[in-house]
């Protein structure tokens, strides 16, 4: 499979609102739940089921269960191996649990990601260098479909 369909298939979410738990093309989603409709679209049924989540993600106690979540799905790679397709884990404060997801569009001069934002749904934005400091971690995709 070629990994420009995560991208392809992420911009078909740009514009989507964001909806804190919602995984729904069009209608909303978080970050997320945008991830989890990519793997849809082009990977298949979801690896697991999602319990409910708050906001805060588990911050309080610093458990980092999205992290191990994609640990568990995805494979590892090292973060500045950059390609089309990769999901990004950010840390949105330093010492914070990791808990903001998107999908890398563009690399080099133009490196971009696709995220459900709150307060602006799902949108492309630079990958500036204020952006590239919160990444904790890089994941591929499987590319196998179900």
């Amino acid at each position: 499979m070629n990994r420009n369909v995560f991208v392809t298939a992420a911009r078909g979410w740009i514009g989507t609102p964001y909806i804190h738990q919602a995984s729904v093309k069009g209608a909303g989603c978080d970050c997320l739940g945008l991830v989890r409709g990519i793997w849809r679209e082009t990977i298949g049924t979801e690896p697991e089921a999602i319990p409910p989540y708050s906001r805060d993600w588990s911050e309080p106690q610093g458990d980092e269960a999205l992290f191990r979540a994609a640990l568990r799905h995805m494979r590892r790679k090292p973060l500045d191996d950059e390609a089309p397709g990769d999901v990004l884990l950010f840390r949105m404060r330093a010492g914070s649990v990791a808990k903001h997801l998107g999908l890398q569009a563009g690399v080099g001069m133009r490196a971009s990601f696709i995220h459900a934002y709150s307060g602006h749904g799902v949108i492309e934005s630079a990958l500036s260098l204020p952006w590239r400091r919160r990444i904790a971690a890089r994941f591929a995709l499987p590319t196998e479909t179900n």
